[in-house]
């Protein structure tokens, strides 16, 4: 049993935009957003007078100064006045809050077109800002002062992994290394990836001048750079006419896990791993069921830890995942086709909807170089913090 069975009717996404990502200074946020708004609107067959709801995820977070941008998308067109706007905020999961917040509209009958948008303006701002404004989105570091960031504490989860599970941290570098390669070979196909260059296993494994260590284990290979972007999403009750097939939300996941440190398993992504087990039930699959799934990889960790999350391996053996070959582009579960955050990029409140963009042009075979040979059934998941804010789509072709 599905979301339209539980719920009596479809959540369809039958329309989407996706900026390039990258540093965009000929580009504002306002500019981002109004590109993908209409590209979605467009894709989707439909007239902007016809959206009942807009949603928009950012996180900003002080990043820029303009903090209230729920109206921008209005600008698009004249018809969107007066159409009720909403910013959707939960960290690096922004744009699946958002996502998920437009698709309970569409259950509960309050809007039968929702435009779902994510979008991110974050090279503007100084080194030091981005830091200051991604520690906001942890309890324990908040308004503090750090070299290493968010890195910093994705890098205290790798040595704890390492303590637990006895894997030397030599060794778990190599495993990362392994996922950012992945990863940046995947993205080279990807032509809205900030990071389009295939630099192999042993430059990713390998600390250099060029992959300095930025808080060990984690080398500059191992982390999301940073990034603008935008994309966008036409959720619809039935079928628009667009200019592809529409894909269906199967089911979806959402749960938070407690926000101090000391209350957390700090390798064990627990609330990660209830969001996984919320979709797939409420898709009513299991893993054997997907052809493929864009997850969080913030941090090459972070997408080790999610192969575990999903169930893809037992704790503490998510290098199985890679050493079996199942998470490659020709493998049984296929992560991160699209490069993932890694090489894609990572414009937080954007990052989200464009995962949930690339899976349905994945499903509607039209992912041009990134696509794989005729997937039906996909995963995505978001994250936001440590394990904190945790968001699984499941999305079908029609």
């Amino acid at each position: 049993m599905g979301l339209k069975e539980q719920f009596g009717k479809d959540v369809l996404l039958t329309g989407w935009g996706h900026s390039r990502f990258g540093k965009l200074t000929d580009e504002t946020l306002e500019s981002l957003i109004v590109q993908v708004a209409a590209e979605a609107i467009d894709n989707a067959g439909i007239e902007p007078g016809q959206i009942d709801e807009i949603y928009l995820g950012q996180f900003n977070s002080g990043m820029m100064p303009l903090a209230f941008p729920s109206s921008l998308a209005l600008q698009v067109s004249d018809q969107l006045a007066n159409v009720p706007s909403t910013r959707v905020e939960n960290a690096c999961a922004s744009g699946s809050a958002a996502f998920q917040q437009g698709s309970k509209s569409l259950l509960a009958g309050t809007a039968k077109s929702v435009l779902v948008i994510g979008a991110e303006k974050m090279t503007n701002a100084g080194a030091d800002v981005v830091g200051a404004a991604l520690l906001g989105a942890n309890y324990d570091m908040a308004g503090q002062t750090s070299t290493t960031g968010f890195t910093g504490l994705f890098a205290d989860v790798a040595k704890h992994y390492a303590k637990r599970y006895g894997a030397g941290v030599e060794n778990l570098g190599d495993v990362l290394g392994t996922i950012a390669a992945k990863n940046h070979r995947n993205g080279a196909d990807n032509p809205y990836a900030q990071l389009r260059k295939d630099l192999g296993e042993e430059f990713c494994r390998t600390v250099s001048d060029k992959n300095p260590m930025v808080a060990d284990p984690l080398r500059r290979t191992d982390c999301s750079p940073v990034s603008d972007g935008a994309a966008a999403v036409v959720l619809s009750i039935s079928p628009t006419g667009g200019a592809t097939a529409p894909v269906r939300l199967a089911g979806l996941g959402h749960a938070n896990d407690f926000f101090p440190a000391e209350r957390r398993d700090p390798t064990a992504f627990a609330a990660t791993r209830v969001s996984w087990q919320r979709a797939l039930a409420m898709a009513g699959v299991g893993l054997e069921d997907l052809d493929f799934a864009e997850v969080h990889d913030c941090f090459t960790i972070a997408e080790l830890l999610m192969y575990e999350a999903m169930g893809l391996t037992e704790p503490g053996q998510g290098s199985r995942a890679l050493a079996e070959g199942w998470v490659f582009k020709d493998g049984k579960l296929p992560v991160n086709v699209s490069g993932g955050l890694k090489a894609k990029g990572h414009p937080v409140g954007a990052t989200g909807v464009s995962q949930h963009v690339i899976a349905a042009m994945q499903l509607t075979g039209t992912a041009g170089d990134m696509q794989l040979a005729n997937p039906r059934r996909a995963a995505v998941q978001n994250m936001g913090g440590v394990g904190i804010a945790n968001y699984v789509s499941i999305l079908e072709a029609v």
